[in-house]
């Protein structure tokens, strides 16, 4: 399968150059090996090679030689190595020498002493629409930002479209997929992080029921602010109880893995006696997921559009991720006692941009009054006036309307 570009090389190449050694981190499948190799002049294959339990106690130097960058891939199954590495980098004194790649978080410190100038920790997520081929990319997100026109004609979406894009995915190995095929992909990808993965990285044997009935129950609660006493009450049945300790475990244990990647409130000040809300909304790392996690086929999410559009929020907050990262954009979101919200919040070291989602291009009005009632209620004196106000929809054109707000239709979307 010929390699798809991705936002991330040319991210991955930059952190490369200013640091010794550079942490490609995501979920399984989401194609950090690939990106990695299109760079790395030598690879370690940790977890398959049979000569590394062996060499990590004997020699473990021999595991760093060969070309620079050297690609470690996933190092996790070997924690020594990052000491190693590290080690190797301030010997060496140049920039470049080392790719890790990992699927999995180690359980012990090794992370939390880089020192500076040695490791670059690059996020990897799964694919954007517009990565995947499935956006006429008529409109840049960062010129977008800038306050540029939003211009783009229709791409003829319709919510047939968007389902298809939800089950589908953004796995680089189902780009050129349909979607019946990309959904049994993601069953089988679902299958084994219940039965392996989860008790894996735990360290201890999870329940497969378990693990199934809590993914299903946050992709039910996508886009919410479902708190772990809620998880634990959905997932709950007359005969396997489950409190909420018990899922905070296994839902740390899907963050270890990428799976769970919820969007965290954003902490701002504000004007007026209202106060903001503290909880962080669910999301699984890629919608095709939550889709696969509740049965969800195409044709089905179609005809149920309260679902399709909670998907779809986790979809276009995937892709704003990939196209943010580049300038060390983070997201949030916004809702404070009053009852206004933000979808989603783009917030960069030098500005920010807040960010309504609507399913249909026609709820553009709405959305608008919506936004601007919330930005109006931030202490802008603070943070700042916001770069753009943006309203991203799943149909219709991309234009500025005429109180400066951007209409941007996700299937016209670059970074």
């Amino acid at each position: 399968m010929d390699y798809l570009p991705r936002v991330a090389d040319s991210e991955l190449a930059a952190r490369l150059r200013r640091s010794g050694a550079v942490l490609v981190e995501g979920a399984k499948g989401c194609g950090k090996t690939e990106t990695a190799r299109r760079i790395a002049a030598s690879e370690l294959r940790v977890e398959t090679d049979p000569a590394v339990p062996a060499l990590i106690d004997v020699d473990p130097e021999l595991l760093l030689r060969g070309q620079t960058p050297r690609l470690l891939d996933e190092w996790q199954r070997q924690p020594r190595l990052w000491d190693l590495v590290r080690r190797a980098v301030d010997d060496r004194g140049t920039p470049g020498q080392f790719i890790l790649t990992g699927s999995a978080t180690p359980d012990d410190d090794a992370q939390r002493h880089p020192g500076l100038g040695r490791f670059s920790v690059l996020r990897m997520r799964t694919m954007s629409l517009s990565e995947m081929g499935r956006s006429s990319r008529e409109v840049s997100w960062a010129e977008t930002r800038a306050g540029e026109p939003p211009t783009a004609d229709d791409v003829g979406w319709g919510v047939n479209d968007l389902a298809d894009a939800v089950v589908t995915g953004g796995w680089p190995a189902m780009a050129s997929a349909d979607a019946a095929t990309a959904r049994e992909y993601v069953l089988d990808y679902l299958d084994l992080l219940a039965e392996v993965d989860i008790s894996r990285v735990a360290g201890v044997r999870r329940d497969p029921l378990r693990v199934r009935r809590l993914l299903a129950s946050l992709a039910r609660n996508t886009s919410t602010e479902a708190s772990t006493v809620t998880l634990a009450r959905d997932v709950t049945d007359a005969t396997r109880a489950l409190d909420r300790e018990t899922v905070a475990s296994y839902t740390g244990a899907l963050e270890r893995l990428m799976i769970v990647e919820d969007l965290p409130a954003w902490q701002t000040s504000l004007r007026g006696s209202a106060t903001l809300r503290k909880s962080p909304k669910r999301h699984l790392v890629d919608p095709s997921l939550a889709a696969a996690a509740i049965g969800a086929t195409a044709e089905k999410l179609a005809r149920e559009p309260k679902t399709l559009g909670q998907l779809f929020e986790s979809m276009v907050l995937r892709d704003l991720r990939v196209y943010a990262a580049p300038n060390r954009g983070r997201t949030f979101h916004y809702r404070d006692s009053a009852g206004r919200e933000i979808d989603v919040i783009v917030a960069y070291p030098d500005g920010w941009v807040a960010c309504g989602i609507k399913l249909g291009g026609g709820q553009a009005e709405a959305a608008a009054a919506s936004l601007k009632a919330a930005v109006a209620a931030i202490d802008t004196q603070a943070v700042g006036p916001p770069d753009a106000l943006c309203i991203i929809t799943g149909t219709g054109p991309g234009y500025r309307r005429t109180d400066g707000i951007a209409v941007v239709p996700i299937g016209a979307l670059r970074a």
